[in-house]
């Protein structure tokens, strides 16, 4: 039996390790964290990607656990509200499309129950090392010991080590979209009701969302900023990064001081820039990227989730194709992939808004089948 080593156990890793392990490998999952990750934001689920979930297995249940936003308020900086839709919502787009938003740490906890006890999960740590030759690749972990597998895959987000060590630095793949954002949770202090509510602050570019979720009984909150050039700070420093945030926003109006306070001391914290990973090749030798390790489209885009478990479908779908060495699983994985991530990453960085950015949208979620002996035109 093939055994495969996947760096990351989010929606990427997870959906991958059930694909594979479907496939008949021996599926080896490490991840930093102590378990499957928690906190985070609402993801979307869009066009193709709702078929890899009915082919789970799981279309019912990742349904029944959607979001139920009856609207939004788009406010400025002081509070005063612009606008408000009933129809969309700058979060999930229209709310009476088939595609489905739901919150991140449902999808992983879905998908790691997926793949229940055939795949073997190894938690608080991660890979040190990576060396291949012709029959596999040794791996070396940071909390000791080293092991070989036929092959590995980073599955392991923006700052991918597995793409560190087999491709090179990040700043050779990284391009930076003038945005920073961060995610934490807090408690429903608005009251909202399936609403969510926008604000943004014209002058200093900063501004954030807030929706409920959890039968509204919490909210989750994004706060962002516009900077023209990356900001320099330390990717595992939350103390840091809150006191940028917090610093960025001073003086911003309505409830913002409430909302800084309620980050500084949430335990779930995610910040992060706004970029893109685009690389010519997410394979080299035996070592395979997937999700944002190798194709991030950025939250921007609204597709990262969907790219994700598209992605881990096909190359699970080509490394198990009967005949097939890695080589051409990894080419045929490449081939079908390149045109359905060239077309989502450009929704964050090339599409206007409007019924143009609607189009732009249908035509990229739909973009690529599942079976690869049907062609989707680009």
């Amino acid at each position: 039996m093939r055994k495969v080593l996947i760096s990351g156990a989010g929606v990427a890793g997870e959906a991958l390790a059930y694909w594979l392990r479907r496939e008949g490998f021996s599926v080896t999952v490490v991840e930093r964290a102590s378990g499957p990750r928690t906190g985070g934001q609402a993801v979307d689920i869009r066009g193709v990607a709702l078929d890899v979930m009915d082919r789970m297995g799981l279309g019912e249940r990742m349904r029944a656990a959607r979001t139920r936003m009856r609207g939004m308020s788009m406010l400025d900086g002081h509070g005063n509200e612009l606008f408000r839709s009933e129809e969309h919502t700058f979060g999930s787009g229209r709310l009476d499309g088939e595609d489905v938003e739901l919150l991140r740490e449902d999808l992983v906890a879905m998908l790691h129950e997926a793949t229940g006890d055939r795949v073997e999960y190894v938690f608080n740590d991660s890979i040190s090392t990576l060396e291949q030759d012709e029959h596999g690749v040794r791996v070396e972990f940071e909390r000791g010991g080293s092991r070989t597998f036929d092959f590995v895959v980073g599955a392991d987000g923006m700052h991918s080590s597995v793409r560190r060590l087999a491709f090179g630095p990040e700043h050779r793949f990284s391009r930076y979209l003038g945005q920073y954002l961060a995610i934490f949770p807090m408690a429903n202090f608005l009251g909202l009701d399936n609403w969510q509510m926008w604000f943004r602050d014209e002058p200093s570019g900063v501004g954030g969302a807030i929706y409920p979720v959890r039968d509204n009984t919490e909210l989750r909150v994004t706060l962002g900023f516009m900077s023209a050039d990356p900001v320099e700070y330390d990717h595992r420093d939350a103390r840091q990064q809150k006191r940028m945030i917090t610093e960025r926003l001073a003086g911003t109006g309505w409830e913002t001081p409430k909302l800084l306070t309620a980050m500084t001391d949430a335990a779930d914290f995610y910040f992060d820039a706004m970029a893109q990973i685009q690389m010519d090749h997410w394979t080299a030798g035996r070592v395979a990227l997937v999700g944002d390790a190798g194709y991030c489209a950025s939250p921007l885009s609204g597709q990262g989730t969907s790219l994700a478990l598209v992605g881990a479908y096909v190359l699970a779908a080509e490394l198990g194709r009967r005949g097939a060495d890695h080589a051409s699983a990894f080419a045929a994985y490449e081939q079908r992939m390149r045109p359905f991530v060239v077309l989502n990453q450009a929704l964050a960085t090339e599409n206007p808004g409007g019924p143009a950015r609607e189009e732009s949208v249908e035509r990229a979620k739909h973009s690529i089948s599942l079976d690869a002996d049907t062609s989707v035109a680009p």
